[in-house]
């Protein structure tokens, strides 16, 4: 189980437990947090999932892989640095802590 902050665009938090093994566009949806679209379900085939990773995370995550890359391509500004989609990041305990923020919009 790791305790994950997501950050609205306009700044409200919403800190919420989620199981190991779900991702954290599971997490979101699960826990009704708005910002995170999820419009294909997780498979990563669109951007609607798309957050930005707190800066003192982005080392701590699993990497992107050419898939989840190839997709941020049509999320709403993407960062290169930050960017990622939810629906490819499987919880673990060493994602306890973990902050994301939501862009302005998903496209």
């Amino acid at each position: 189980m790791a305790k994950i902050t997501y950050i609205e665009h306009n700044g409200t938090e919403h800190v919420v437990d989620v199981a190991n093994g779900l991702t954290v566009m599971e997490g979101a949806r699960d826990n009704n947090i708005p910002g995170i679209e999820a419009d294909c379900g997780g498979a990563c085939a669109c951007s609607t999932c798309h957050v930005y990773v707190d800066p003192a995370w982005v080392e701590k995550v699993p990497a992107k892989d050419a898939m989840e890359e190839d997709m941020l391509d049509f999320a709403f500004e993407p960062d290169p640095a930050t960017s990622r989609l939810t629906c490819q990041m499987k919880v673990t305990d060493a994602m306890d802590g973990l902050i994301v923020k939501m862009p302005e919009k998903q496209i």
